[in-house]
């Protein structure tokens, strides 16, 4: 399997107000198609990995390498781009514009990289919207549905530059349990039928037993 994204010794500081080391020597590769969780207590250091493996943040040391690439030391505006054509994130707080229709929230990122028509982003956007059930919701302003159908336009918006990976940062958090479901059975597709790989942190625990594999942290150290 080709690999996707690969951490080698990362280790991260603090250094204010006094110095902490955060992330000790980091080290795991994701390949096309996986659906991996991690998991850890609160402050033990999943977020603050999260935002590494992100390219969000490169204060950190060690390599990053997506699609076999070495990412670390590029510059912001390779980060940007990098972030926004590879990358597709799903966050706790779905972050739609409420003005826009749904379909405009989707296309957005599309938009942003520029690398085609308006014409093609539209249609690229209706067909995540498809894939996900909820084309019929494209028109309707973001304001005007329900927190599930939300958190699904930010998963569509997520994949409409056709990520290499998809990050999740409590994807689930603010969803009861029937929608939680439904996030977990679209991820779970998407990796087996589009080959996507996925990187979801989560406190959720039957979430993350379901996924094909946990990575557990504890005190910034992978522990299993």
């Amino acid at each position: 399997m080709s690999t996707v994204l690969q951490a080698k010794h990362i280790n991260k500081y603090f250094k204010k107000p006094v110095l902490f080391h955060v992330l000790k020597d980091i080290n795991f590769k994701i390949s096309k198609g996986d659906f991996t969780s991690i998991m850890g207590k609160s402050g033990c250091g999943k977020s603050t990995l999260l935002y590494i493996l992100s390219t969000m943040d490169t204060d950190y040391e060690g390599e990053l390498y997506l699609n076999n690439k070495l990412i670390t030391n590029n510059s912001k505006d390779q980060l940007s781009y990098i972030r926004n054509k590879h990358i597709g994130f799903v966050f706790q707080f779905h972050y739609l514009l409420s003005e826009f229709s749904v379909l405009e929230n989707v296309m957005l990122p599309a938009k942003k990289l520029g690398e085609k028509s308006f014409q093609e982003i539209e249609h690229d956007a209706m067909q995540k919207l498809h894939i996900l059930n909820i084309d019929h919701l494209a028109k309707k302003r973001a304001s005007q549905i329900s927190g599930g159908e939300k958190q699904r336009v930010a998963i569509a918006r997520a994949l409409i530059n056709n990520p290499s990976i998809i990050m999740g940062d409590e994807p689930t958090g603010n969803l009861d349990s029937h929608n939680s479901n439904n996030v977990f059975n679209i991820f779970k597709r998407l990796s087996e039928e589009q080959g996507l790989s996925l990187l979801i942190v989560t406190h959720d625990e039957d979430f993350a037993k379901r996924t094909n594999r946990i990575i557990t942290m504890e005190d910034g150290k992978i522990i299993s």
